[in-house]
Formats: C-alpha cells, sequence, structure tokens
C-alpha cells in the first residue's frame, strides 16, 4: 500500500516533470513528506501556466513564487526550486507577511496570517495575473489551485474560470492531474 502511494506521487511529479526530494525511510524505501511533495508541485506550476507577456518579463527575469504569511515549507521549498527554470526564467522565492508587496509575484502560496486571512488574501488577488494556491490543511477557502490531501495522497483542485478572470493559461497536461477543475466555460 505504502509502495503503491508512493509509485503514484512519483508518477504525477514526473508527469509534471520534476522530481522531489525523498528522505528515508526506516524500511530503505523512500518516501517524500507532504510538504515536499507540495514544494516540489509549487515549483514545478509555473511550467504549466502562461501569463500575460507584460507580467513575465524579460528574459532571464526570475519568476516569483510568494508565500504570504504562514510558511509550511521553510528550506524545502528553497531547496526543491535551486537551480529550476521555466524557460530562460529562473525561480525565485519571496516570502511575505501579506499581499503587501506583491508586485512581481507570479504564483503565491496563501498561508494566512493573525493579520490577514487566507480569504482576504485571494480577494486582495483576484484580478492581478498571480496563481493563487492554498492547502485544505490551512482552511476551506480556495485558490486557482487548492491541494488536499486523498487517500493519503496530495492532490489539487484547479479553478480555471478564475484563473482566466486574472488572464492565466494553465495547461491541459495540468489539468488532467487535478482532482476537479471548474471550466472557464459553463455548460449551456
Amino acid at each position: 500500500m505504502v509502495k503503491t502511494r508512493v509509485r503514484v506521487i512519483l508518477l504525477a511529479l514526473s508527469l509534471l516533470g520534476g522530481a522531489c526530494a525523498v528522505a528515508t525511510a526506516a524500511d530503505g524505501q523512500t518516501t517524500p513528506s507532504e510538504n515536499q511533495v507540495k514544494a516540489a508541485f509549487l515549483a514545478k506550476f509555473a511550467a504549466y501556466v502562461n501569463w500575460p507577456p507584460a507580467a513575465i518579463g524579460a528574459p532571464g527575469d526570475p519568476i516569483q513564487l510568494c508565500i504570504l504569511g504562514r510558511d509550511p515549507f521553510g528550506a524545502e521549498l528553497d531547496q526543491t526550486v535551486v537551480r529550476q527554470r521555466v524557460d530562460l526564467h529562473p525561480l525565485l522565492v519571496r516570502r511575505l507577511a501579506g499581499t503587501a508587496g506583491t508586485a512581481g509575484c507570479h504564483l503565491a502560496f496563501l498561508g494566512g496570517s493573525p493579520t490577514q486571512s487566507v480569504a482576504a488574501m485571494e480577494e486582495a488577488l483576484r484580478g492581478k495575473p498571480i496563481l493563487t494556491v492554498t492547502d485544505g490543511s490551512l482552511g476551506t477557502e480556495r485558490g486557482m489551485v487548492h491541494f488536499m490531501l486523498k487517500d493519503g495522497r496530495v492532490r489539487f483542485h484547479i479553478d480555471d474560470a478564475r484563473a482566466g478572470q486574472s488572464n492565466l493559461a494553465i495547461s491541459a497536461r495540468l489539468l488532467s492531474l487535478a482532482l476537479t477543475v471548474k471550466s472557464r466555460t459553463q455548460p449551456s
């Protein structure tokens, strides 16, 4: 059962084109922690999102992955993004107390803080070309991407309609990995 879960997690990560850091378990198997898996997904999401040209900057400008409020990843995220690039853009991690100072952010993990809830962060970023990511372990408020555990595995939901409102295009490849997708177009 554990081996199967590890294989599924690693298959999903390989589909995203990356691997996550691993910790060695007592049985000799390598098993990534929940935060390592989430950090790996966060680092890879940028490769599957298209931003408006004005938002992405010139070749060589970094793609900024911003952690707003509570940071459950710490050094794991920093280690995950080391030397990673999306096209000609290096990844850069920034940590902010809240939504003030988010100019330049391309992805924002909304951790909430004592002074700004996840819902308030989401509302402050609504309509901006920033892919918002939330975590079910921190509450029910959902960003464009929302992590959750299902059957002991890290999975995610995608709100493609909200991404479209922010002029972001999420790749069909990433959409296919989501548990659910809120579509841009509603059936008539």
